[in-house]
């Protein structure tokens, strides 16, 4: 759908009427314009680059990583998520920025490693950047918008209590 192009934040992207095909379509379309044709992306004067997995094209992964959900983790087995999917064009509106009001941007260790993230508390989204240190750049993993058990945890609050004292 060509109105996705010209979504802006907070909208959501319109996706429900849409068969599986021109849904990818219309989602690549929108991943393109914000991923792919607007290289270099940066953050925190840090390049941005997706998560590089053997076998598979970097911005595959990533598009994958934003528009879909993992439902099990023993294969890695993933399924798309409407709500990651509609709100694939606001992960470029929070990394550049745009957003100033009622936004935690904090590092964390984590049993898997360092993580960067963003989180607009207003509409309790989240964008996750694994920070390469020694090759100062940011590994986008992830962006989502929370919701049950990750809200109702305040998961979040909890991760913004252990901070790091510097932004990675």
């Amino acid at each position: 759908m060509p109105l996705n192009l010209i979504k802006i934040y907070n909208q959501l992207l319109d996706l429900l009427a849409l068969t599986e095909t021109k849904r990818l379509i219309s989602l690549r379309g929108v991943f393109d314009k914000n991923f792919v044709d607007s290289q270099p992306i940066y953050f925190n004067n840090k390049l941005v680059v997706p998560c590089p997995i053997d076998g598979m094209l970097a911005m595959d992964v990533l598009f994958n990583h934003l528009t879909t959900v993992i439902v099990d983790k023993s294969i890695n087995q993933r399924e798309f998520d409407i709500h990651r999917a509609q709100r694939l064009h606001w992960v470029k509106y929070h990394i550049d920025g745009m957003k100033k009001e009622r936004m935690f941007i904090f590092s964390v260790k984590e049993k898997d490693g360092l993580r960067t993230y963003l989180y607009d508390d207003d509409e309790k989204y989240v964008v996750i950047f694994e920070p390469k240190i020694k090759e100062n750049v940011y590994f986008l993993l992830t962006a989502y918008h929370l919701r049950g058990k990750d809200l109702a945890g305040d998961k979040i609050v909890k991760k913004y209590k252990r901070r790091l004292p510097d932004l990675l």
